[in-house]
């Protein structure tokens, strides 16, 4: 009787075993560890920018010092899918590294600061934010990167049309600046859609007084330059948030610059 019972419990054992170590390896198996790295990687914020109070500590010299913040923003997750990785219109679009963008230049609904009534955009050029005016005193607001064109009109106009994917075609100014960009221009056709497009995932065309200003707001991968003052263009978002707004403009929307 004890022997046969021992070598019971010594399969019951080794097959739990088994058992156990197959469950772990689906475990293991089915999670994704690159992704869950990126998505809570530890980085650094501006907490003057989020509104919450510097950690302050004594170190080893006796000074009191304010220690840099880290960890994911509340809503992570939230970001997360809303930078991520996407196809469009044929396109993959690449994820956003949004932990690396100051915070406050997401995309967020926020209390309109503009009496401007719903559907109005009004690009702020001096805080690099673009707000898209809704309903009950609320805005949708987006981070922009600004160029050269960006401060060069300011005014009122109205979004005449808007484009998903759309050519870039340089002005002949900018092809005499830079003869390389030739093979762009409006006699050959211009620069045909794509991810390498300056113009982005989408373009929204403002005209004043039924006249083309040339002034444009498009979509950019270059997510380093939002928030910024870069070197060309005229307002850039972040890919995905540029398709969010084209989604919501309705119509000739009514668009301030200031």
């Amino acid at each position: 009787m004890t022997a046969p019972s021992l070598l019971s419990r010594r399969r019951f054992l080794q097959f739990s075993g088994l058992a156990m170590s197959a469950g772990l390896a689906g475990c293991t198996s089915s999670m994704n560890t690159d992704r869950f790295r990126a998505e809570t990687a530890p980085y650094f914020r501006n907490t003057a920018v989020e509104g919450r109070p510097e950690q302050l500590y004594t170190d080893v010299n006796g000074q009191v010092v304010a220690r840099p913040p880290s960890g994911l923003l509340p809503d992570s997750s939230q970001y997360a899918a809303l930078y991520g990785e996407r196809d469009d219109g044929g396109y993959r679009i690449p994820a956003v590294p949004y932990q690396q963008i100051d915070a406050r230049y997401y995309r967020q609904e926020v209390e309109s600061p503009f009496a401007e009534r719903p559907g109005t955009i009004i690009v702020d050029t001096g805080n690099r934010f673009l707000y898209l005016i809704l309903p009950s005193g609320r805005a949708m607001r987006y981070g922009v990167g600004i160029g050269r064109q960006g401060f060069s009109w300011s005014g009122r106009g109205v979004i005449q049309w808007k484009q998903a994917w759309p050519r870039w075609t340089p002005p002949d100014s900018m092809v005499a600046r830079q003869p390389s960009l030739v093979k762009y221009s409006a006699a050959n056709g211009g620069m045909g859609p794509g991810l390498d497009n300056p113009l982005g995932a989408r373009a929204l065309y403002i005209f004043q007084n039924g006249q083309d200003t040339l002034y444009r707001l498009h979509g950019t991968p270059e997510w380093k330059s939002i928030g910024k003052a870069v070197s060309s263009g005229c307002v850039r978002l972040l890919n995905q948030d540029v398709i969010d707004l084209y989604n919501r403009v309705q119509g000739k929307a009514p668009i301030l610059v200031i």
